[in-house]
């Protein structure tokens, strides 16, 4: 039964609730066809428990999501909250304008991944499925391997606020 508030179609918009969502920020690296490309995302979360499942949401506007459509893994990592440069970096500039690993450290992972060798955790999952979502495309991963580096409080969307998008999806 629809609330009197506001249902789709009326002028009411969801903003409401997505507005007072606060995910954990990470950032998700791919390699594939020599390419290697990675970018700050938003919208992630585990979505299975037994057998462990993650989700993560790639726009089609950037080019990790391009990369992404020929790869078969993919490398997810937190981040503290005191690597806000870390997030600008992968957040703020392109790959389609500059090479963000050379002003990393990272090493190859399992399927040639770059793990981010400085994240608070990571891990790289076998893509098993790839979701149309509307601006972005959902990439359901299985992990394979995984680690943990560096301890602190995660980094969060207000926490990222003000960094401006290397590609915007408008």
């Amino acid at each position: 039964m629809a609330d009197e508030s506001g249902t789709r179609g009326e002028a009411a918009d969801p903003s409401g609730f997505f507005d007072r969502l606060d995910p954990d920020m990470c950032v998700v690296t791919v390699a594939a066809s020599g390419e290697r490309a990675g970018c700050l995302v938003g919208f992630a979360s585990q979505c299975s428990i037994d057998p462990p499942r993650f989700a993560v949401w790639l726009s089609k506007a950037n080019r990790t999501y391009r990369v992404a459509r020929a790869a078969q893994f993919l490398a997810v990592h937190l981040l503290t909250r005191d690597q806000r440069e870390l997030a600008e970096l992968f957040g703020g500039e392109t790959g389609d304008e500059t090479d963000k690993f050379t002003r990393l450290d990272w090493r190859e992972g399992h399927g040639g991944t770059a793990v981010l060798t400085d994240a608070a955790a990571w891990f790289v999952g076998t893509i098993l499925h790839r979701t149309d979502g509307g601006d972005h495309v959902g990439f359901v991963l299985d992990p394979v391997q995984w680690g943990e580096g560096r301890s602190g409080p995660l980094l969060r969307l207000s926490d990222a606020i003000g960094i401006d998008a290397g590609h915007p999806v408008d």
